[in-house]
């Protein structure tokens, strides 16, 4: 069911908001090498239960896992490219590191992504992750009343295809409200003037991810961390946003 909410209510959405962004900052600024991927879930934790906060991956079980998550982030590292379980693996010179988190706050859902490289970069993952947010940032500047769901969809594959990379359709952005995943889908890829009308007061989370020379993956044997089927990189980046007559709303911005 897709739900639209009152002002009021996506007011209420901003703390939740505003701490998955605070989590995300401090991750970053954390990540480096030699740090353990199991640091940087130890340190999600913490700031969840300094702030009150609920984690929404710890319990999570959907039909594509395996088993109920169990962490509090997801991060994904080099040809892992989305839900990436984390292990015990220290990060190494030129890893490309995507980290997905969400939480509850009052009862309120947020949910974003951001990619980085720890210590030297190659040019060409630094181009991937750029895409990634090139696309998500057309991707909100299409997600405005009177447009279409398809709007935002092909707004995120124009940016894809004019890199020379292939979009996979498996997994998308999704509706964000009281759980983390709700109606509708959002496609990185689609049809524009297509689809659901958006309105005021719709909830999604846009999150545009793309490897370097595939858009095929496979499971990996954790039964949750999905990587890309030629061993190429990817990148991933995500903000929850909320509809509004004034335009869309970053409700997960970093400063």
């Amino acid at each position: 069911m897709i739900e639209l909410f009152s002002p009021a209510k996506i007011e209420q959405m901003r703390p939740a908001g505003r701490f998955v962004a605070e989590v995300l900052t401090a991750l970053r600024e954390a990540a480096d090498v030699g740090v353990n991927l199991l640091e940087l879930d130890a340190l999600a934790e913490r700031m969840i239960a300094e702030r009150g906060a609920t984690s929404c991956y710890v319990d999570y079980h959907p039909s594509f896992g395996a088993m109920p998550f169990g962490k509090v982030l997801c991060t994904s590292v080099n040809d892992a490219v989305l839900h990436g379980l984390p292990f015990d693996y220290r990060l190494r010179d030129g890893d490309l590191l995507s980290v997905d988190f969400a939480c509850s706050v009052d009862g309120w859902v947020a949910d974003s992504a951001t990619s980085l490289v720890v210590g030297s970069a190659d040019p060409a993952d630094l181009a991937l992750i750029r895409t990634t947010e090139e696309a998500l940032e057309a991707g909100i500047a299409a997600a405005v009343v009177g447009n279409r769901l398809g709007d935002i969809s092909a707004a995120i594959g124009d940016v894809a295809r004019a890199a020379g990379l292939g979009v996979n359709l498996q997994f998308g952005g999704h509706g964000v409200g009281r759980t983390m995943h709700g109606d509708p889908h959002v496609a990185n890829d689609g049809r524009p003037g297509r689809g659901l009308p958006l309105k005021p007061g719709l909830v999604i989370a846009i999150e545009p991810w793309f490897m370097h020379t595939t858009d095929e993956i496979y499971t990996d044997p954790d039964g949750w961390t999905l990587r890309s089927k030629d061993g190429s990189r990817g990148a991933h980046s995500e903000h929850t946003i909320a509809i509004t007559e004034d335009g869309p709303l970053v409700l997960t911005a970093r400063s």
